[in-house]
């Protein structure tokens, strides 16, 4: 399994507006792909001074999955995000290989 995670720090003006948005909008469409089976949002302690901190996890069965999300969905969805918050947060993107998940 893939985990991708999106970690955002996103200006605390607008960190409401963009929670809302995440939650109502983005993660859904980004789930409406059919690419991820989970998702979670979490917030990041001890981010740098000036803004919030988070980070988005969703989780592909496979490889090929993921990589079909990254060329037919991840640009348009990206730059929705980045139009509707615009110079308001950075982001960096990690794709990592789930090798074995231990859970109670």
């Amino acid at each position: 399994m893939i985990l991708y995670n999106v970690t955002v720090s996103i200006d605390p003006n607008v960190h409401q507006d963009w929670l809302d948005w995440m939650r109502s909008t983005h993660i859904p469409d980004v789930m409406e792909t059919g690419c991820f089976i989970e998702s979670r949002i979490s917030r990041v302690h001890g981010e740098e001074e000036g803004g919030l901190t988070f980070a988005i996890s969703y989780v592909a069965k496979t490889q090929e999955l993921f990589d079909h999300y990254q060329t037919e969905h991840a640009s348009k969805l990206q730059e929705e995000h980045t139009t509707k918050f615009s110079g308001k947060f950075a982001a960096f993107r990690t794709m990592l290989t789930i090798i074995d998940e231990f859970k109670r």
